[in-house]
């Protein structure tokens, strides 16, 4: 390294040539090494009781975190097989259950089929009875109509035939009839 400081120095100088050679072409002078150890020494010193500690800390922080990661995992996997076998138990009950409401609806649906019959039933009693009673107003109303045309009727045909067979001596006699029969009943 001095060597090539030196000749840097000695390019920068003009060209002249200094040479400056140590005692071995591989190791540095004595005093480097020695003052280059205790720097080491110093340095390495300093890191192991200063940075030592946080780094043991940081590591054990690690090892702590991963633990727990681990533990969590762990306790996260049984809960997920305890979920796991409910959820296999709940499907049983399901089905179960599943069953028991088809059930249920099936007997519900026979009762509101039972009771709408029953009704429809009670609907159409009510029906015919008023149909009939509508039958038998309609009968009597028709009966009642036909007997006074045949009355309106029956009369005008009686004035037709009298007028045309009465002569005015039959009715000259009526009408002396008439008056001794309303006479005597007095």
């Amino acid at each position: 390294m001095n060597s090539l400081i030196s000749r840097l120095i000695m390019s920068e100088a003009g060209g002249e040539h200094l040479t400056y050679e140590t005692h071995s072409w591989l190791l540095p002078e004595t005093a480097e090494i020695i003052y280059g150890g205790l720097a080491s020494v110093l340095v390495i010193s300093a890191l192991v009781k200063f940075a030592g500690p946080m780094i043991k800390k940081s590591l054990a922080a690690r090892t702590e975190r991963i633990q727990g990661d681990i533990d969590n995992a762990r306790n996260t996997r049984a809960n997920a097989e305890v979920e796991a076998g409910r959820i296999r138990t709940a499907l049983g009950d399901i089905n179960k259950e599943r069953s028991r409401i088809l059930a249920e609806a099936d007997t519900q649906a026979a009762a509101v089929l039972a009771e709408g019959r029953t009704r429809v039933a009670a609907e159409m009693a009510d029906i015919e009875a008023k149909a009939m009673s509508d039958i038998a107003n309609a009968a009597g109303r028709v009966g009642d109509e036909l007997r006074a045309e045949i009355s309106r009727l029956s009369a005008v045909a009686i004035e037709r035939v009298v007028a045309s067979t009465v002569n005015d001596s039959v009715r000259q006699d009526l009408i002396e009839n008439f008056i001794s029969k309303v006479g005597a009943s007095r």
